[in-house]
């Protein structure tokens, strides 16, 4: 039976059980996960202390302590001082975080990324070209016109890039591979942000962009899957040469 914000943590705690001696903070932030991504704690519900959930884990509230601080910083727990920590979001917002949680953990690299966010944006755009909505082709449309709009503003374009993306994999109408798509992107965002550095690297995303548009009005997805992979090359070799430089 699921746990709501107001009831007793006393059910969290007995849900967890005891981790094997000597667990390292990663397995318990790892436990904590598994019970909040299950379906069974309501958003809102306050967590039992540290002192319970040290007791009930077998490990020490130092282990607990900082687990809960990295679920904090990833926006899955939110901790109040004089109140407790609470659960944030459900279990379907909560999966972004904790998959971008799971990458961290298994360090992964970014030539690995990248080949994952390609993968998965040119699936996206064949999605979008057959299931994206009128005003998601006008949302698109006016994040192009805005990458135009930009000028010699590379932040301005940077942004407009990025919400071009975002509204594209809104289009395709799957949230699972939304989710996915935003860990890779959070993961490799430092970089992004600082991708396109000349006015050419503008000019060049631009018409990319505006390739895939097209696709997508004329609702053809081996078309906007190409343009997507035309796209992700270029974009992934910018990626490289940053990290190179």
């Amino acid at each position: 039976m699921p746990v709501d914000a107001s009831g007793s943590s006393d059910a969290i705690a007995d849900a967890l059980g005891s981790l094997p001696g000597g667990s390292p903070v990663s397995e318990v932030a790892r436990r904590l996960l598994d019970l909040f991504t299950g379906g069974s704690i309501a958003p809102g519900t306050r967590l039992p202390a540290e002192r319970n959930l040290a007791a009930t884990l077998g490990v020490g509230r130092s282990a607990v302590r900082e687990a809960l601080a990295a679920l904090e910083l990833l926006g899955i727990v939110d901790v109040r001082p004089g109140s407790g920590t609470y659960l944030r979001g459900e279990a379907s917002e909560l999966l972004p975080q904790t998959l971008r949680w799971g990458l961290l953990i298994g360090e992964r690299n970014t030539a690995e990324l990248l080949e994952l966010r390609s993968g998965l944006e040119i699936y996206v755009a064949r999605l979008a070209a057959t299931r994206a909505t009128e005003p998601s082709r006008a949302e698109l449309a006016q994040h192009l016109d805005r990458m135009r709009a930009a000028g010699d503003n590379l932040g301005a374009f940077a942004r407009a890039d990025f919400d071009f993306h975002l509204a594209l994999a809104d289009a395709a109408a799957n949230e699972t591979l939304r989710d996915l798509l935003h860990v890779v992107r959070s993961l490799l965002q430092v970089y992004a942000d600082r991708a396109v550095h000349t006015a050419a690297d503008a000019a060049l995303a631009l018409e990319e962009h505006e390739a895939i548009a097209r696709a997508l009005e004329a609702r053809d997805a081996d078309g906007a899957a190409s343009a997507m992979a035309v796209h992700m090359i270029t974009a992934a070799e910018r990626l490289r040469a940053l990290l190179s430089s």
